[in-house]
């Protein structure tokens, strides 16, 4: 079974809609996890990340909480193996 990063999500959160299309963009797939609908999973993702805001993106040890695409990116630009996993160009590559 392939492990598909965990998008934590609210319907209706605008960063979570960007997020979305970000990733959808990209080809990537992720596991969304509505955290509004399931209790279960808004408690999962608090224990995960410290905070109860969304979009939260859990890829085994890699967690990027509260984020905007902009700071995703960010983030990823700091391990190579998920850039390259989720499509981000090299800063060189991008010029």
């Amino acid at each position: 079974m392939k492990h598909l990063p965990i998008l934590y999500i609210k319907p209706g959160c605008p960063w979570c809609r960007a997020a979305r299309a970000f990733f959808a963009e990209h080809g990537v797939d992720v596991d969304l996890r509505d955290v509004l609908a399931n209790p279960k999973e808004m408690a999962d993702m608090e224990d995960i990340s410290g905070q109860s805001k969304t979009p939260t993106l859990v890829d085994g040890d890699f967690v990027v909480a509260d984020f905007s695409v902009d700071e995703l990116i960010a983030e990823l630009r700091q391990t190579p193996e998920l850039m390259k996993k989720y499509g981000i160009p090299d800063e060189d590559d991008a010029e």
